[in-house]
């Protein structure tokens, strides 16, 4: 940290809508108020102008240096209270009984354009009572990487967290990597429905301050489920864990939908809102695999691309647990009322599921269906498993298909042994399958195909060449991929080089790491 941070600029009296700070109000001693830890030269690399205007923001204001003051965290704006967040969580399957914000703090809540609540929060912004030895600060990379990854998901539709703005320190930050150690520091700004997490629930029910969960709960509650207030509280608890669960299992089958790997489902990373957050050890799929793990940290594969589900149940089966001494009195019959909400969860995320492959392979719904599209889909990931083809040209080049077209998606096979034979047969299911539909114009089918498909995701070279050139001060590359991912059904030709496939020789053995 700078001993002598500069002077914040003023920031205009109407740059921010009026701060609501519903958690520091109604959740006192849930978190710690905290400060963010000024640094010696804040710069803007990024600042997300659509995202201001949903949040009713002063943008003039906010991209100029007051706004680069706020970002890096030497201006606090009037009425916020930064708060250090307390949770706990389940870190590839161990209990840590206290997390907490390490390295980041809740602005503040405002209530945007649009009357949704959402949180602002730092991530980097110093040191906290939660740190537990770290130095709370972040590097460019992995904060310019939450940017282009959650806004590529928010592109392709599914709930997310989204970053509003990236500034730079001024200072260095050391970590244990290849080089010299010594990374240029950064602050991320991020929005959420909310920052709750099961960890958040997992903390107070490890003390058995059953009171403070009952608190959590409805605020939850009157955030994100306002239609359980009022009820018994055993019905409250039950609606909630219910309505999370559902949650998940649509945010789960949509990451299936789009080969996206979160790379680190700890129970502090799954949020009550149903929002993707924490992109750190996170990437996309390109030649299909459902063991796919691209962390460096996992090194069983706890988190890989196929256990998604799986996992996402256990963490709902803690955050049940959290919830027993309010389900009922009676300890056997708090289990089964939560046990049956876990039970339910599969079935939830089946149905999620095939709603996704169903838009994915142009398939109407149609319950007598179930079984056979189930099929469908599942003969389809293995033909792409078994000949190694990339999971989202594949989709893309079924569009052509749907339009008359077959032998781009052909062509995906033919290097494969047995791969042309594999594809005509499934080709034959699927056109067989469709022609149960009423029928519409191919080009329709083709149109359709294509806004359920995209032609760009972050891939993860591109990503990477971005992120190593805006490291060493170049944005440019950052800028234009940012630019190709918000566009992601799109056929602009401008975008053909973030369309592309790695070689196989740049995706062997990729890994990604989670910045902290």
């Amino acid at each position: 940290m700078s001993s002598n941070p500069p002077a914040a600029p003023a920031l205009p009296p109407r740059a921010f809508p009026p701060f609501d700070n519903r958690f520091a109000r109604e959740l006192p001693g849930f978190g710690v108020p905290w400060r963010p830890v000024p640094v010696a030269a804040p710069r803007l690399l990024f600042f997300n102008e659509p995202l201001a205007a949903e949040l009713g923001l002063d943008a003039a204001a906010l991209r100029g240096p007051a706004g680069a003051a706020v970002w890096a965290g030497n201006l606090v704006p009037e009425g916020a209270e930064p708060v250090a967040q307390a949770y706990a969580g389940h870190q590839f399957g161990g209990f840590s009984p206290q997390l907490g914000d390490g390295r980041a703090l809740l602005l503040g809540e405002v209530v945007d354009t649009l009357g949704r609540h959402r949180d602002i929060a730092l991530k980097g912004s110093g040191r906290t009572p939660f740190s537990r030895g770290g130095d709370g600060r972040a590097a460019v990379g992995p904060m310019l990487r939450e940017v282009l990854v959650s806004e590529g998901l928010h592109a392709l539709g599914a709930p997310t967290t989204r970053a509003l703005a990236v500034a730079a320190t001024g200072e260095w930050i050391y970590r244990d990597t290849s080089d010299s150690g010594r990374l240029p520091g950064a602050v991320l700004t991020r929005v959420a429905a909310s920052h709750l997490r099961v960890g958040s629930f997992q903390f107070f029910a490890a003390r058995g301050e059953v009171d403070r969960v009952t608190q959590l709960l409805d605020f939850a509650i009157a955030l994100h489920d306002p239609g359980l207030a009022g009820q018994p509280v055993a019905e409250r608890a039950a609606g909630l864990l219910e309505h999370v669960a559902r949650r998940q299992a649509a945010l789960v089958a949509q990451w299936m939908g789009l080969g996206f790997i979160h790379g680190v489902m700890n129970t502090d990373n799954m949020t009550i809102s149903g929002e993707t957050i924490d992109y750190g050890p996170c990437a996309f799929m390109e030649a299909f695999d459902a063991g796919a793990v691209f962390s460096s940290i996992d090194h069983q594969g706890r988190y890989a691309y196929a256990n998604q589900p799986g996992i996402a149940r256990w963490n709902l089966a803690r955050l049940a647990e959290t919830l027993l001494p309010l389900l009922h009195d009676d300890t056997d019959a708090a289990v089964a009322r939560a046990t049956a909400v876990i039970d339910a969860f599969p079935g939830w995320y089946q149905a999620a599921w095939l709603a996704v492959w169903r838009t994915k392979l142009g398939l109407p719904a149609a319950a007598a269906e179930d079984a056979g599209d189930t099929r469908l889909a599942e003969a389809w990931l293995r033909l792409l498993q078994e000949h190694a083809v990339d999971f989202t040209l594949a989709a893309r080049r079924l569009a052509d298909a749907a339009g008359g077209d077959e032998a781009p998606l052909r062509a995906l096979f033919e290097a494969s042994d047995g791969g042309p034979a594999g594809i005509a047969a499934w080709l034959a299911m699927w056109r067989a399958r469709r022609a149960t539909a009423p029928g519409t114009a191919e080009a329709a089918d083709a149109a359709a195909l294509r806004a359920a498909n995209p032609r760009i995701i972050p891939r993860n070279h591109r990503v990477e060449d971005a992120l190593a050139a805006a490291t060493a001060g170049d944005l440019a590359p950052f800028e234009q991929l940012l630019a190709a991912l918000r566009r992601p059904f799109d056929d602009d030709p401008a975008f053909e080089p973030y369309a592309e496939p790695a070689p196989a020789a740049l995706t062997a053995g990729y890994r990604t790491f989670c910045g902290t």
